[in-house]
This record gives structure tokens, C-alpha cells and sequence, in this order.
């Protein structure tokens, strides 16, 4: 593969390794062990295993080391793990990097799985957190200590779509020796450039836009081959959250049309934000995308002006009306992933982040008439007609 290329190339072709029948599309290697020729081999290989020498699935596999190597090479990173799913490559990062003494720097604002890691898991074994507002950058400075090991962030957060600054927190952890650790989820590895803008752990639910077809759980940490291999794999294969074959195959599938279908969510995120924008039914819009939003300026330097797949709406009337939006629709569907071929609308108060307290959601935003809207690749005239029926019926 030639470090040249752009990244639609590296998305077709990337970490592709064959099999000596030469097959056009990747194969899928769905064995949980690996044969040795003999004794010696197998002891050999246990001692030190090379690039394509393979010992258990759990360990890693052609399939899924296709994945990584191309993953790898559109985010810039010299190294990948995949796992189980997005949690499982956030709980790793995390539980992998610090131990019981450490104290880690967190944005409040983070998805309702992320944020029980934090309190719940890392405070459990003795690891102090402290919270800040991501998008205070004197927050971040008051917070961290010479003994902060890591900082941690949505760079877009979850379901209020702030966006943080990498590069101005990456350099306040940098300058006490932090690792900056990011869920990139939101930004997607077609328009962020977290490693170049100072990152040092990045990663993906690969459930999302990797997969993009609602078809397979999956997830991914990027970063040195030090952190990589020295660090998150030894405790990922021993603790069983690595990634199967087959889903490695679907997202190396879904990774062939992902900046095709990225684009053009993004394209219709921003006419359906622009045209809904003020509607009466409306508290507000929320769409990075959007001049109006409070990190715009941000978002043209750090994602080069691509406000993302997703934006907010907060509905007068509170959840009532909210709960009639939802129901009034009839192309979106209803439920709770994101950065699928099919739009989806979520209620974060009553799912995805309902474990938390009314004073945690009032802090974050996430208001009774809150409604997270990824949207799809469907027509975005036909999104347009149909979201705006559904706000006038969310008032009646």
C-alpha cells in the first residue's frame, strides 16, 4: 500500500492480504485456532508471534488484522486493535492505560456507557476523575495535575454535539505528560484529523459509519505501536474483547463506501439543519454545521467545515411533544444507534442516557424535549417534508 494515497483509496484497498486462491473481495477466516506443523512451531510461535503467524482468535486473525491495518492507515496511526464493540475499545483504552492511584481529566459531556466507566469502573479500583465543561480550555488547565495519566473526550460529545478543541487540550495534557485518549465516534474517520492534531489514542464504535448498514457491533482504539501492542493488547486478549471475524469482514465491507455515504449524510445534515432552523415547534436546532453554533469556528479549522451526520433538536412542550415527533414520523425509524444508510431518531433522556439524574441531564442538556437525529442516505426533500409534518404534529 503506498502512503500516497488519498482516502478513498486506502478504504478500498488498504491492509488487504490474500490467500493463496488470489480472491477479489477480503476472505473471512471464521476458525478460532491455528494449526502448527509441529512442536517446535508451536512454541516458537507462542514466544514471538510475527505478522502473519496467528496463535487464537482471541489474539487476532487474518480478518480482523485486515481491518486494523486499514483503519489504521486512513486515521494515520501506526497501530490498531479491534474489538467487540465501541465499548469494549473504550473500556480497554481506559482500564488498560491507568491503575489504582492515577487520576485522569474527563469532559462531562459523554455518552451514558462512557461516563459509567468513569464513575462507576475506574473510581471502583482507586482511579480519581475529574470532571470539566470539554470546552472550557481553563477547566482543562485548572484540572490537570502532574500526576494526570490520561485525559478523556467525545470530540463531538453525546447527544448535544459540542465539539473540543484536540489540539488546545491535547497540548495542556501533553505538558504534564497526560495521554489523551478521544472517542471520535461523532467526527468520523472521514473528516477528523485527530492524531495530526495532537491525539494519542483515538476510538471508533465501528458499529457506526465503519459499518454504516445496522448490520454488526464492532469497535477500534488507534494509536502507537507501543500503546497498541505494549499496553492494550495483552490486556484485551486476556480478558476476551476482541473482535470476531466475521464482523471484521462487514466493516471491512462497510469501510469500501464509507466516505461516499459520510459525505452525503453530512450534505443532508446540513439542508435539513439550514431548512429547520427557527421552525416555531423548535427551542433550538443543534447542528455543528450551522453558523450559529458555538464551535463553528472550530469546526471549520479542526473538520474542515463538515459538521457531522447528526444533529439535535429540542422540541417545545418538552417530552410530550417530543414523544409525538417520534411517532409522527413515518421514514426515520426509531431506535438508538447512529451513522446508518437509514435515518434514526433517539429520545436520550428516556434511552440512552436515562440512567442518568435529572440534575446530571439538566447539567448536559439533555432536556425532556431532546431528540438526537442521525441521518441516513435518504432523500433529504423527502427527510424535510417528513420531519417538518412531524413538528407540526408534535404541537397540536
Amino acid at each position: 500500500m503506498s502512503d500516497n494515497w488519498r482516502k478513498r483509496t486506502k478504504l478500498v484497498h488498504g491492509g488487504t492480504r490474500r490467500s493463496q486462491y488470489n480472491e477479489v473481495s477480503e476472505a473471512i477466516f471464521l476458525t478460532q485456532g491455528f494449526v502448527y506443523e509441529n512442536a517446535e512451531q508451536a512454541e516458537a510461535r507462542f514466544i514471538q508471534t510475527g505478522p502473519d503467524e496467528f496463535i487464537y482468535a482471541r489474539y487476532g486473525n487474518p480478518t480482523v488484522a485486515m481491518f486494523e491495518q486499514r483503519i489504521a492507515a486512513l486515521e494515520g496511526a501506526e497501530d490498531a486493535f479491534a474489538t467487540a464493540s465501541g465499548m469494549a475499545a473504550v473500556n480497554g483504552a481506559l482500564t488498560s492505560l491507568v491503575k489504582s492511584g492515577d487520576h485522569v481529566v474527563s469532559a462531562k459531556a459523554l455518552f451514558g456507557s462512557c461516563l459509567y466507566i468513569l464513575e462507576n469502573i475506574l473510581a471502583r479500583f482507586g482511579v480519581e476523575v475529574t470532571f470539566v465543561d470539554g470546552t472550557d480550555l481553563e477547566q482543562w488547565r485548572a484540572a490537570v495535575r502532574p500526576d494526570t495519566k490520561a485525559v478523556f473526550f467525545e470530540s463531538m460529545s453525546n447527544p448535544t454535539l459540542e465539539v473540543i478543541d484536540i489540539q488546545a487540550v491535547s497540548e495542556i495534557a501533553h505538558s504534564v505528560g497526560a495521554t489523551v485518549v478521544i472517542d471520535n465516534v461523532f467526527s468520523t474517520p472521514v473528516f477528523s484529523k485527530a492524531i495530526e492534531q495532537g491525539a494519542d489514542v483515538v476510538i471508533y464504535s465501528a458499529t457506526k459509519h465503519i459499518d454504516g448498514q445496522g448490520r454488526a457491533l464492532g469497535g477500534v482504539v488507534l494509536g502507537t505501536k507501543d500503546f497498541i501492542r505494549g499496553t492494550l493488547e495483552p490486556y484485551m486478549k486476556h480478558t476476551g474483547g476482541s473482535l470476531s471475524p466475521f464482523n471484521a469482514w462487514v466493516m471491512l465491507k462497510g469501510m469500501e463506501t464509507m466516505t461516499l455515504r459520510v459525505n452525503a449524510q453530512a450534505e443532508s445534515a446540513l439542508k435539513i439543519s439550514e431548512t429547520l432552523e427557527g421552525h416555531p415547534a423548535l427551542e433550538q436546532l443543534i447542528y455543528p454545521g450551522l453558523p450559529g453554533h458555538a464551535q463553528n469556528a472550530l469546526v471549520q479549522t479542526q473538520l474542515d467545515g463538515k459538521g457531522g451526520t447528526v444533529f439535535s433538536l429540542d422540541l417545545k412542550g418538552g417530552k410530550e411533544a417530543a414523544f409525538k415527533f417520534l411517532n409522527a414520523m413515518t421514514i426515520p425509524v426509531i431506535s438508538n444507534n447512529l451513522g446508518d444508510a437509514k435515518s434514526i431518531a433517539t429520545h436520550p433522556a428516556t434511552t440512552t442516557h436515562q440512567r442518568l439524574s435529572d440534575e446530571q441531564k439538566d447539567e448536559l442538556g439533555i432536556t425532556p424535549g431532546l431528540v438526537r437525529f442521525s441521518v441516513g442516505l435518504e432523500d433529504a426533500d423527502d427527510l424535510i417534508a417528513d420531519l417538518t409534518a412531524a413538528l407540526e404534529a408534535s404541537q397540536a
